[in-house]
């Protein structure tokens, strides 16, 4: 028998959530749409296991379509169990309230995704909650910061809108001497690219929106754990109300089943288009830990097997109308929000107002680049007018 812990990872795609023999030999996992189940006699009614939630006892619990999509993705990370949520930021408020209550202190990274950020300012301040931001590169001297309240550190590398990495192992010796969880948002590795609890993470956080589900038609959240905080983390999803589309979840076990060969292609071409601005007379430098010339990149080769298509790029000052020209022409880069679909985008960002832990001052404005399928030649030639543009623009 196959031993399906040692399969690699183009197999566990392939494979994982999917038992065909059980639905009339088809091949994907249907659709299960309901909410009411019923069940046989009182007894097996009266008896549900409150905490199970591998098996239909109601709808907003799962159905075999969630069920398939959670341990599809739990097998690639390598976890224990998943729980799918509606969005990536529900997943994020999910994770974060498993553990926390009034009166406990977290540690989040100061470069975390703003919604993060938002959550935690809007909603656990005002609940009593002591929220301290902390500098991506500080790994193992967290521990300094570490208190008798501490109920969980937060991670997230490379840094939303700015690339940094953190040395999560570092980080998580620190946090587990103390007994305190790490939690990390792995949106931009993906389980494909970072497997989370080889590093030391005990949650790892996915907004399955992007690589997971792939072609920019599904919101998805999915949280992976170890076994000791699956049953925590599962139950403040249900205490929260959570549930996700079936429909959603079979176009995300859709995306996930060429995660590898889109992610791979989509790396290259991001490699080519970045190491072509690098050379650009316009760019002060690249933010993309994958580059041998950024500054994470000794962690990212160490921990990592590959890298997203999302990327920054500095330019050389220039005004806000100049940038605004730039993105404007471009045809192939279209203009919003999300990334990890097939199509490329490109926005203006501005996270230093958002920074309270570090202070952000590249040196000139900042570009967000995410690259799609699209030929990398035409996507260079687009950012080629594009340049064209902004230096015409007073």
């Amino acid at each position: 028998m196959t031993d399906k812990k040692k399969l690699k990872r183009d197999t566990i795609i392939t494979h994982a959530g999917r038992d065909p023999q059980r639905y009339a030999g088809l091949v994907n996992t249907p659709v299960f749409r309901g909410s009411t189940v019923l069940f046989p006699d009182v007894a097996a009614y009266e008896s549900r296991d409150p905490d199970d939630y591998k098996t239909m006892r109601y709808g907003i619990y799962g159905t075999p379509t969630t069920f398939a999509l959670e341990a599809a993705v739990a097998q690639l990370e390598g976890g224990h169990a998943a729980v799918a949520l509606p969005s990536g930021l529900a997943a994020i408020v999910a994770a974060i309230a498993a553990f926390v209550k009034t009166g406990d202190h977290i540690l989040v990274v100061d470069t975390a995704y703003g919604p993060t950020r938002n959550f935690c300012e809007r909603r656990l301040k005002p609940f009593g909650v002591e929220v301290e931001y902390y500098d991506p590169l500080i790994a193992g001297g967290i521990a300094r910061l570490l208190r008798p309240n501490t109920t969980a550190v937060f991670c997230e590398a490379p840094g939303s809108l700015t690339f940094e990495m953190q040395d999560i192992p570092a980080i998580a010796a620190a946090a587990h001497a103390r007994g305190i969880p790490v939690l990390a948002d792995n949106t931009w590795g993906t389980p494909y690219f970072f497997r989370s609890f080889e590093h030391g993470v005990d949650v790892s956080i996915h907004a399955g929106t992007k690589y997971i589900a792939g072609h920019s038609d599904a919101l998805m959240g999915l949280i992976v754990t170890t076994e000791q905080y699956w049953l925590k983390v599962r139950r403040a999803a249900a205490d929260y109300g959570y549930c996700v589309s079936p429909d959603d979840c079979f176009l995300a076990l859709r995306g996930l089943r060429t995660i590898g060969v889109r992610m791979n292609q989509q790396q290259q071409s991001a490699l080519t288009i970045a190491r072509w601005l690098e050379a650009r007379p316009e760019v002060l430098r690249v933010l993309y830990p994958a580059l041998e010339a950024d500054p994470g990149h000794a962690l990212w080769k160490r921990d990592f097997s590959g890298a997203a298509s999302l990327f920054g790029v500095v330019l050389k000052p220039v005004r806000r109308e100049a940038v605004a020209a730039l993105i404007d022409a471009l045809e192939l880069f279209g203009i919003g929000s999300s990334w990890g679909g097939f199509e490329s985008l490109a926005i203006r960002a501005d996270p230093a107002k958002i920074r309270t832990a570090t202070r952000w001052n590249p040196g000139g404005p900042l570009v967000r680049l995410h690259i799609g399928l699209e030929d990398p030649a035409d996507l260079i030639a687009d950012l080629e007018q594009g340049f064209a543009r902004l230096t015409q623009t007073p």
